[in-house]
């Protein structure tokens, strides 16, 4: 009965402060200047958790060490880029017209937001039945070099009647002009980001708790011990593999939304390494991590050590700043935490209700102090 009462109060805390969160976060673009740095912060920092958690989903619950998400992004944004670019555009002789697109439909935001995902999702099933044969770091190795190959491809000339070759590829579609259903309010960007990101997480968590989540687990744990069990390995592992990439898809479809340009030359190797990066900060096999791990990331890179790299300011009366030193300070803070807190901040923990509740109720932890020297004296210890 008790159990039932603690589930019945963390749904109503989780539904009150996720309402909360959203009517702050509507408040707030109502009120601030849409160019504050602080929806940019916001606006990328939710892209990336969902795509932290979408690695998160093979390298914490399937045990798939994969580097291919900067790939699947690419797809994702340029699907998106290209199926929302109206025929005015593709086809007429305005001065907009920077390229002759082959394809020649168009299509609004929501469906190309799906069929960004939907196309990554189908070149990971396609990837997937040579490369999920192999573990580990050849597997690492296998799928950095297809994404390394993706953005060579889209790059290519040859392709520029489909993504304009190397250039860069214009956004089109502007969000406000969306409205809210049933409304005739103006859908603001950075909540229509948090909706779609939240959703995409819910859809995580639901899986990672349902008999597939059970199965990504036990084959991380022991592939020897869940194949005797009657799972089926590379089913299992395609399943997780196109799942992740589906959920990356839309986060690149998200991200060329919100830059209003895409080029395949900011998909390279480092944005899968800040990716990983994030997923190690918030703890492999935490998804409460990665998105707490999305934010500190995001917030450090782009607002709150910008100072840093601005050769005005000094230090002590030392001019020591220069153009990238913010990037020195920002791994010094790196390899504080990853030495303070191996597992990452959460480790393999989510969070909880009951742990916060527990907090305001013994802050200090002085009542498990006492408890547990209770216990040891009744038990005969000195």
């Amino acid at each position: 009965m008790d159990l039932r009462k603690d589930k019945k109060k963390d749904a109503l805390c989780t539904a009150v402060a996720l309402t909360g969160m959203l009517v702050v976060l509507l408040i707030m673009e109502l009120t601030m200047k849409s160019t504050s740095i602080l929806f940019t912060v916001l606006k990328k920092g939710v892209i990336y958790a969902l795509v932290a958690v979408s690695m998160n989903l093979l390298n914490g619950f399937t045990g798939l060490f994969s580097l291919g998400q900067a790939g699947f992004m690419l797809i994702g944004a340029y699907t998106y880029s290209i199926l929302s670019m109206p025929i005015s555009v593709k086809m007429g002789e305005s001065v907009y017209k920077y390229y002759d697109c082959a394809i020649g439909i168009e299509l609004g935001i929501f469906p190309s937001l799906i069929l960004a995902g939907v196309i990554a999702a189908v070149f990971a099933a396609l990837i997937g039945l040579p490369v999920l044969r192999l573990k580990s770091d050849y597997l690492a190795i296998a799928t950095l070099g297809f994404a390394e190959i993706l953005r060579a491809f889209f790059q290519w000339d040859a392709m520029g009647p489909v993504t304009n070759g190397a250039n860069v590829l214009r956004q089109y579609k502007d969000l406000t002009k969306v409205k809210i259903p049933f409304t005739n309010i103006p859908f603001p960007p950075t909540l229509f980001c948090f909706l779609v990101s939240g959703i995409c997480i819910a859809i995580i968590v639901l899986l990672i708790n349902s008999s597939y989540g059970r199965a990504f687990k036990a084959i991380r744990d022991d592939e020897i011990a869940a194949e005797a069990m009657g799972i089926n390995l590379f089913k299992h592992k395609e399943m997780s593999f196109v799942i992740s990439s589906f959920f990356a898809g839309i986060s690149g479809a998200m991200l060329a939304m919100f830059q209003y340009t895409i080029q395949a030359a900011q998909f390279k190797t480092a944005m899968t390494y800040e990716i990983l990066l994030i997923v190690v900060i918030g703890g492999i096999g935490s998804v409460t991590g990665s998105c707490i791990a999305s934010f500190l990331f995001i917030a450090c890179n782009e607002w709150w050590l910008r100072f840093l790299d601005e050769s005005s300011n000094n230090i002590l009366g030392l001019n020591i700043l220069r153009s990238g030193f913010r990037k020195v300070v920002f791994s010094i803070i790196i390899m504080i935490i990853v030495l303070f807190f191996s597992k990452g901040i959460m480790g393999e923990r989510e969070f909880s209700w009951a742990r916060v509740r527990a907090f305001f109720r013994d802050p200090f932890g002085a009542r498990s102090r006492k408890a547990r020297k209770a216990a040891a004296s009744e038990g005969g210890e000195p």
